[in-house]
């Protein structure tokens, strides 16, 4: 998966000159935690979070009223603020890279650069997770099966053969070797369920004849019942 696929090419920008309290405000109408800083070329000269924004904000025990907080917030500018030269993505690079990127470095997003140099856009935590979720078909295959198989040729088609012929039908499948012992590997492979009458025999089958580590059904149903509440 290339990141040009799932960044955000729509970017909202600012100026290095630009004030905090106006890239703050920018920040929550548009609902977004990065914020590209480009200078007079049109090139990236660094990018401000929510969390620089955050550390650079007065604290609450501080003794200046309104007025002078308002004046204060009002002369910083996001130049004295932002990371400058800032961790970067291409666009023919992979979303995974972003991702190892993203965390070595303990940041939410990437702003998109390509071989000109110009910001073209920008991908974030949440772009991956999009991805992730499409690549292994969440939202489709709600039955995931995670099993131990011996890292040879058909190994994995032995364990899809069997789900098929139960009325299952594959949607992705994910194998790692990292952190399993030698000649063999960790398979997930999540499957639309087969008729709720057969899927007892099929996780016994499956058990019978290799080492399954779990087998768990993903309830989509419950996502509403979890989103965060907000009042008023």
């Amino acid at each position: 998966m290339l990141v040009r696929n799932w960044m955000t090419s729509d970017v909202i920008t600012v100026g290095e000159n630009t004030p905090m309290m106006q890239a703050s405000v920018i920040m929550k109408e548009n609902k977004i935690r990065s914020l590209p800083i480009v200078n007079g070329h049109g090139k990236v000269a660094g990018i401000l979070s929510d969390r620089d924004l955050k550390d650079a904000s007065p604290s609450k025990a501080t003794t200046l009223d309104v007025h002078e907080l308002n004046y204060l917030l009002s002369t910083v500018s996001v130049k004295s603020l932002m990371t400058t030269d800032p961790v970067f993505i291409r666009p023919d690079e992979t979303v995974e890279f972003a991702a190892i990127l993203m965390l070595e470095n303990t940041i939410s997003s990437l702003p998109v650069i390509n071989h000109m140099d110009s910001l073209i856009g920008i991908i974030t935590q949440t772009d991956i997770f999009k991805a992730l979720i499409n690549i292994v078909g969440a939202y489709t295959g709600s039955i995931q099966f995670a099993l131990s198989l011996e890292d040879r040729p058909g190994s994995i088609r032995e364990v899809t053969d069997v789900i098929r012929s139960y009325g299952g039908r594959i949607v992705s499948i994910l194998s790692t070797r990292e952190t399993v012992e030698a000649g063999h590997r960790h398979v997930y492979i999540r499957t639309i369920p087969p008729p709720e009458n057969r899927l007892g025999d099929l996780v016994k089958e499956l058990e019978m004849r290799f080492v399954v580590l779990y087998a768990v059904r993903d309830l989509l149903e419950e996502v509403e019942g979890r989103r965060i509440r907000t009042s008023g």
